[in-house]
């Protein structure tokens, strides 16, 4: 008996309709923005929904990529590197970041220390 509610196929077949929604949500959402700003601000044609798609993977593919599951994740990274000095250091260590810590970031509302 398999004890996962649906098959690699079914959810497969439901994200096709799920991305087709989303891709077709965000044409027309930058098709609507488009045609009702910058025709008045700066005289630019109206655009129908196909180039207003055409223009959403145009700056996805220059500006934001296509990457799987949206690329780096620069605070996690960071934890991460952190966490392993962490680890690395003794209780000394550990006492002594913590006052510096303290020293420097002091809470919300309170001034540094220095």
């Amino acid at each position: 008996m398999r004890n996962r509610k649906f098959s690699k196929g079914k959810k497969f077949i439901f994200f096709i309709p799920v991305v087709a929604a989303i891709a077709a949500a965000l044409g027309y959402i930058v098709m609507f923005l488009w045609n009702w700003i910058l025709p008045e601000v700066v005289g630019a044609g109206k655009l129908n929904f196909w180039q207003a798609l055409g223009l959403l993977v145009l700056c996805r593919l220059l500006f934001g990529n296509f990457n799987k599951g949206g690329g780096h994740n620069r605070f996690r990274e960071k934890a991460r590197e952190m966490r392993s000095k962490w680890d690395g250091m003794n209780e000394e260590e550990r006492a002594k970041f913590k006052e510096e810590y303290r020293r420097r970031c002091g809470g919300w509302g309170h001034r540094n220390k220095e």
